[in-house]
């Protein structure tokens, strides 16, 4: 779905008003959404859902999402919640997980970013290398 220019240059307003220090502000998302639907501006149902998306966005932008074959240790995991710290600032959220399909390895997703270690990730691109072959 298109959002309209009017729409889309209120949710950026919103959003860039949303943060405090650098970081999001729940107060102040909480706040722009009530002054907005309040005021009731023209595109304003769009520029919410515009608005949301971008929120979303965000968060998944400071929250990883590690999935292992088998659990992972706490030092191991301490490690690598350490090394994403690193790259990425002291912020990060994570999130460990188990996924008995990985066969081995490790997957991260960190917003659009995904680094995949894992067994069945190196299986899927032989297969597909096999295929166009």
């Amino acid at each position: 779905m298109k959002v309209p220019k009017e729409a889309r240059s209120l949710a950026r307003s919103l959003f860039r008003k949303s943060f405090s220090a650098g970081r999001l502000d729940g107060a102040k998302v909480s706040e722009a959404v009530r002054e907005t639907i309040a005021s009731k501006p023209r595109q304003y149902i769009a520029a919410m859902k515009e608005f949301h998306r971008l929120i979303r966005m965000e968060l998944a932008r400071r929250h990883a999402v590690v999935e292992s074959a088998t659990g992972l240790d706490s030092p191991t995991s301490t490690k690598i919640l350490a090394g994403l710290q690193a790259r990425y600032g002291a912020d990060i959220t994570s999130e460990f997980k188990t996924n008995p399909e990985l066969i081995g390895g490790l997957r991260i997703k960190l917003g659009s970013d995904v680094w995949d270690g894992s067994v069945r990730g190196r299986l899927n691109a032989l297969e597909d290398s096999l295929s166009r072959s």
